[in-house]
């Protein structure tokens, strides 16, 4: 079975992967003091547009809640299932969240605006899980998510 099916590139794919995402943790989230930053305002916005965000910092290990609700520190630890991890990692950080997605197995994994590494999402796709690289999350759930 090929895997390239679940690397998703076309606009039909990015709208289907925007739209059935109700539930998106977000790995890579950064606190309020940091809300001029993507990775702060993305998740916002997604918040306040209804979708369910699930906060993954990777840093502040004092911080216990990010827009009111509570963080987790590895993507195995949230209970319950996950539509979409959106990344905001740099590329070469993300190798080493690989086992804790695999794990989690979500529908699909969001690789923010400007981060690609295609080893890490040939293998999330191997497994099933469709990937998105390249792409802000944010942009397309304004232009999809209606």
């Amino acid at each position: 079975m090929s895997h390239e099916h679940n690397l998703i590139e076309d606009e039909d794919g990015i709208r289907a992967v925007v739209r059935r995402s109700k539930r998106v943790a977000v790995l890579g989230i950064k606190t309020e003091q940091h809300a001029g930053q993507p990775a702060y305002y993305v998740p916002e916005y997604l918040s306040r547009a209804g979708v369910d965000v699930v906060p993954v910092p990777v840093y502040y290990p004092e911080v216990t809640h990010i827009l009111q609700r509570p963080v987790f520190r590895r993507l195995v630890d949230i209970p319950g299932e996950i539509d979409l991890v959106d990344v905001f990692r740099r590329p070469q950080d993300i190798e080493q969240h690989l086992e804790d997605l695999l794990a989690k197995k979500p529908r699909a994994v969001w690789f923010q605006s400007g981060i690609r590494n295609d080893v890490v999402a040939r293998r999330l796709a191997e497994a099933g899980i469709q990937v998105v690289q390249d792409r802000c999350l944010m942009v397309d759930h304004r232009r999809y998510g209606g």
